[in-house]
């Protein structure tokens, strides 16, 4: 009987133990899914406010003043201040604006430092620059140019990859004959050189690049072989968006067929159709064009197709791309826009078919032209497709619509994007000192356009595009004007910063090449020499020996920025935190531009001054937040120490505000801890 009781007994604590363990699964289960359920609503509310109040993680002393001193001042003004302390209060203490996350533990490196080669100018030793010479009076790169010795320097400068522009052959007055390629007609053709956005073989790079045009292939392959011993990467063009007017590719796989071959040309538009047709037309050479080669007879396109620019006219004005035409990706522009992408257009598969191609030959990543004249369904597709065998390739879009960046990253597959029409152009106006420029345009950037992607955009001040700072419609002819606006472009945020070839010594653009007559531009259309450039090369040594002062002055700054900004921890991967909300009177809001950019390991101080003639001293406040973010103490002793060629350190306290000095047109940079 005892034994029947305790068997009774065991299966009712059995019983018993399992009711209690499925109602501990049942409540885990469901604390599990609140917990998911609470992250994500806080998620989403964090993504939802960034735009409004949040700070995204992700996000020149005049030059005719020449003696050394004031050179030094101009560079990066780091100031000594005394150590007393003002007591005025800290506003907005509740830091709403600047919530902080937290990075993972191995975050990835957006700090890119991209340098721009003009390719056809880059290498070009030859002085002669003749007013619309050719390649042999004026001198071309060629591909041995990018040599060991040359990429060293370059790698030591601090570039990571090299955007090398108008590699792929284009439409050009040179005569390629004697290498089985046909000429192209010259008045549908930019300069003697060409338009390096005008592709006529998308198979083939420019024959001219090379020591023995028949091996062209052979000795890309070879540089770009050189260019990855040397520890960097290599960018090219893609342009999807158009071709140059005549098309022929005589290097193609022989399974490919070319752009145009199966077209209906009795059709405007058709989803098959790798162009746009205007029926019963013949294209019209705009007026004003004025070839300095001669044609030996008219040019002929007949129905006419659509300029690049969607130009749906046989008769293209002279500042439109007339020299090209555009590339149809299944959208039915003239009615509404309508899209055929399935099946999928045959320009569709032709293009991805070009980026496997180069970048089973070694390229890295692929620069992308007007990119957003692009449906972003076909750059969802391109991406993936050529990820799947080249996992690693960049994807860079110009594109100059902020509506679409989120659009162009997230469904496009685009790594980074031009950020033009935002930072550059806030940062333009300041340099050109404008009555309506005004720091808070660099705020405006990351709440309205771009803090949640931040790490996404890629920064510049030139390229071949804009005008070159050192000109009278940027920087007013001193170069040095831009040091705040490169430093800010350089540090604002963890994404991608690039530099023009020439910039980095102040390369003027005042030449009259031939297409380009002096209009700020170093030009693309025309071969030339590049004087400050060539300087710098001094006859393949590279060491700047031809340089004068100011030049290697200011080549010494970038040198000593981009040193700064790859040895920096906070500049790659830190939390980026914005400080004029909480300024106080004295601090001028439209001239002076305050930012912290931190880590667990490093936590630096930005205050950027872009007036050019007036001294700034200012009662700088950092507001509690802003430590609690930083993981520093908001009370006490905390210490700045001078980064970026400075030197000295300052002594404050946490619930004070700094008093700084910065002298016009500089930037003072410190590092922040706590005082030991």
């Amino acid at each position: 009987m005892y034994r029947k009781i305790f068997v009774k007994f065991i299966i009712l604590m059995f019983l018993l133990n399992s009711n209690k363990i499925f109602a501990q699964s049942q409540s885990s289960t469901k604390s599990t899914e609140e917990k998911k359920k609470t992250n994500s609503t806080q998620s989403s509310k964090k993504s939802n406010s960034n735009k409004s109040s949040q700070n995204s993680k992700s996000e020149s002393k005049s030059k005719s003043e020449k003696d050394s001193t004031n050179k030094t001042s101009s560079k990066v003004q780091m100031n000594t201040t005394n150590s007393s302390k003002d007591s005025t209060a800290k506003t907005n203490s509740t830091e709403k604006n600047n919530p902080s996350s937290k990075k993972s533990m191995s975050p990835k490196n957006d700090k890119l430092v991209v340098y721009q080669m003009m390719f056809h100018l880059w290498g070009n030793k030859n002085t002669t620059n003749k007013e619309n010479g050719s390649a042999e009076e004026n001198g071309v790169t060629k591909f041995k140019d990018i040599n060991d010795l040359a990429l060293q320097k370059l790698k030591q400068f601090g570039y990571s990859h090299l955007y090398m522009t108008g590699l792929i052959e284009h439409a050009t007055m040179e005569d390629l004959t004697a290498y089985g390629i046909p000429k192209d007609h010259p008045d549908v053709v930019k300069g003697r050189c060409g338009s390096p956005f005008a592709i006529k073989d998308y198979y083939d790079v420019n024959p001219f690049f090379a020591t023995d045009p028949t091996k062209r292939i052979q000795e890309f392959e070879s540089m770009v072989g050189r260019v990855h011993k040397n520890g960097l990467k290599v960018i090219m063009d893609c342009v999807p968006n158009h071709l140059a007017r005549v098309y022929h590719s005589d290097m193609k796989p022989a399974s490919i067929k070319d752009f145009g071959e199966d077209d209906d040309v009795t059709k405007p538009f058709a989803p098959y159709n790798n162009f746009y047709y205007l029926p019963k037309t013949q294209f019209q050479i705009p007026l004003g064009v004025n070839s300095p080669v001669k044609a030996d007879a008219p040019y002929v396109e007949k129905p006419a197709k659509v300029s690049g620019n969607d130009v749906f006219s046989p008769k293209p004005s002279i500042d439109d791309w007339f020299e090209t035409a555009k590339l149809n990706y299944g959208v039915d522009i003239q009615h509404g826009s309508k899209t055929y992408f399935y099946p999928v257009p045959p320009t569709w598969i032709k293009m991805v078919g070009i980026l496997k191609y180069w970048a089973s030959k070694g390229v890295d990543g692929f620069r992308c032209d007007m990119a957003e004249m692009v449906p972003v369904e076909f750059w969802k597709y391109a991406t993936e497709e050529v990820r799947i065998d080249y996992p690693k390739t960049i994807f860079i879009a110009e594109i100059y619509n902020p509506k679409e960046y989120h659009n162009y990253i997230k469904v496009g597959g685009f790594d980074y994007l031009y950020d033009k029409v935002g930072l550059y152009d806030a940062l333009r106006r300041l340099v050109e000192q404008k009555p309506e420029a005004t720091v808070e345009d660099i705020t405006k950037v990351w709440q309205n356009e771009s803090g949640d992607i931040s790490q996404n955009m890629l920064r510049f001040l030139e390229n071949h595009d804009e005008v070159r700072v050192n000109t009278p419609s940027f920087a007013k002819g001193d170069p040095f004007a831009a040091i705040p606006a490169m430093v800010v472009t350089a540090t604002l945020h963890t994404g991608p910063l690039m530099i023009y070839f020439g910039q980095e010594v102040g390369e003027s653009a005042d030449d009259k090449e031939g297409f380009n007559q002096a209009d700020d531009r170093t030009s693309m259309f025309d071969f030339w020499g590049v004087k400050s450039h060539q300087a710098w090369m001094n006859d393949g040594k590279f060491d700047g020996g031809k340089l004068t002062p100011n030049q290697k002055y200011l080549r010494e700054f970038y040198g000593d920025l981009l040193k700064f900004v790859n040895g920096s921890d906070a500049v790659k991967f830190g939390e980026f935190y914005d400080l004029q909300y909480v300024q106080g009177e004295g601090y001028d809001k439209k001239k002076v531009y305050s930012y912290l950019r931190h880590t667990g390991k490093q936590k630096l101080l930005f205050v950027c001054n872009f007036n050019n003639s007036r001294q700034q001293e200012i009662n700088l406040n950092i507001p509690e937040g802003a430590f609690n973010a930083m993981g520093l103490p908001t009370s006490g002793k905390l210490q700045l120490k001078g980064k970026f060629n400075q030197k000295n350190q300052i002594t404050f306290e946490a619930d004070k505000a700094i008093p700084l000095k910065i002298s016009p047109n500089s930037v003072v940079i410190y590092e922040i801890s706590e005082k030991k």
